[in-house]
């Protein structure tokens, strides 16, 4: 911090150096009251410090007795602004953040101060016409002083809120390290901090990882800030109550949700996709892996794998793949790989890809009639078509791909066709 502000007026001609002097003394005489007063606007003015108690308006007292006096000698001459002047300042600043004000009402503290200060200044002045010329002629170094003092405040709640974020990041950190370790904290600040998001031994668990779509294989962010703003709506409580334990780490964003009494996955993996098409909205594009649970702490480093293992699964324009929402049969059919596409018969996939094009009325035809067991007629109602259009379509599919879709294993395997061709993901949704 530079060296503060001049705040002495010596070009000032003497009659109205004299009556600023007059002015200043006047005010140095009523200081004590001049100080209660400003403790009374802040009572009723700042709602945090309407709930304080006697001890905390003594501190409040002392500090703004030494600004007044400060302020009355700088303005009358006697003495420079040095960032030194303000090291009282700044202890008073950090033990308010420490205490939990906010920093608006630390400001409106000082902002109160120079009122009421500069309310004392007129009545003192008095209304003749060089009196009133004396009273603003300290106006600016009156300014000039709060801005320096008020600089330093604010410094100080930087200073002290980064010491904090930065503990509470290395806490959360270390407390997912030892969760991904397979082991819960049993004692000491991590089990206070795990007992804080409702983690415990056999707590049950999910492992839910982000990344931007960048780069959904290493998880590369494009900004810091991207994770810090994932991490923030990611942290907020869902339908639930409680907080959820969210590390930015090697570029990917980890949180872990407890699925707390009343809760099942699927309410993990509605709230997570809500937060992720939010952030879509507001220009942060991310892919999610939200793994099974884990039940306990023993088996959420294989949760954590599973979400990262789920991130494969999300389209390139990013999305939300969850793991809880998606039967073995299709994983497996996501997972697919070039070797399982080149196995699905050529009459097969050129029929499901024909059908793609014109709507899917076929692709839709087989999924039905095995979700009704086979029977046709069901189907049919379930796809509101003609019986006769159902068994035309079976028929048609029979003749095209020579497989008859009552058969289980003719069934099974265009099941598996139209889930490849699917997961392949060409602008498919894969959620």
């Amino acid at each position: 911090m530079p060296r503060g502000p001049a705040l002495g007026t010596p070009a000032h001609s003497d009659p109205l150096s004299r009556e600023r002097h007059r002015i200043l003394h006047a005010v140095q005489d009523r200081l004590e009251e001049v100080a209660q007063t400003t403790i009374a606007v802040m009572r009723s003015e700042i709602p945090s410090y309407a709930l304080q108690d006697e001890r905390f308006f003594d501190d409040v007292r002392d500090q703004v007795l030494t600004h007044y006096r400060m302020q009355l000698a700088a303005l009358a001459g006697d003495r420079d602004m040095a960032p030194e002047d303000l090291v009282f300042s700044r202890a008073a600043a950090m033990r308010r953040a420490r205490a939990g004000f906010a920093l608006e009402d630390w400001i409106s503290a000082f902002r109160v101060g120079r009122q009421v200060l500069w309310d004392a200044l007129l009545d003192c002045a008095g209304t003749s016409a060089e009196a009133q010329q004396a009273a603003l002629s300290l106006v600016t170094p009156l300014m000039r002083y709060v801005d320096y003092a008020s600089t330093h405040a604010a410094q100080a709640y930087v200073e002290y809120q980064q010491h904090v974020v930065a503990d509470a990041d290395r806490e959360r950190r270390d407390l997912l390290d030892q969760l991904l370790a397979g082991a819960a904290p049993t004692r000491g600040p991590l089990l206070a901090a795990a007992q804080a998001y409702g983690i415990g031994p056999h707590s049950p668990m999910m492992a839910v990882v982000a990344v931007c779509v960048g780069d959904t294989r290493t998880g590369d962010f494009t900004s810091a800030e991207h994770g810090y703003a994932a991490s923030a709506s990611i942290s907020v409580a869902g339908p639930w109550a409680g907080r959820t334990l969210v590390v930015v780490r090697h570029g990917e964003v980890v949180a872990v949700p407890v699925v707390r009494t009343g809760m099942d996955a699927e309410d993990i993996c509605a709230h997570f996709e809500a937060v992720q098409r939010r952030l879509a909205r507001k220009g942060t594009m991310l892919s999610m892996g939200i793994s099974t649970v884990a039940r306990g702490a023993c088996e959420l480093p294989r949760a954590y794998e599973e979400a990262r293992a789920a991130l494969d699964l999300v389209p390139s324009e990013g999305g939300v793949a969850a793991l809880p929402r998606l039967s073995p049969f299709e994983y497996l059919a996501l997972r697919a790989d070039d070797l399982a596409r080149q196995l699905v018969d050529p009459r097969v996939r050129a029929l499901l890809e024909e059908d793609r094009r014109r709507g899917d009325m076929l692709a839709a035809t087989i999924r039905a009639f095995a979700e009704a067991d086979l029977n046709l007629r069901l189907a049919a109602d379930r796809l509101r078509i003609h019986h006769n259009t159902a068994h035309y379509r079976l028929r048609r599919i029979e003749e095209r791909t020579g497989r008859n879709p009552r058969r289980i294993a003719d069934l099974l395997e265009l099941l598996v066709a139209l889930a490849i061709r699917d997961g392949a993901g060409e602008g498919g949704d894969r959620q």
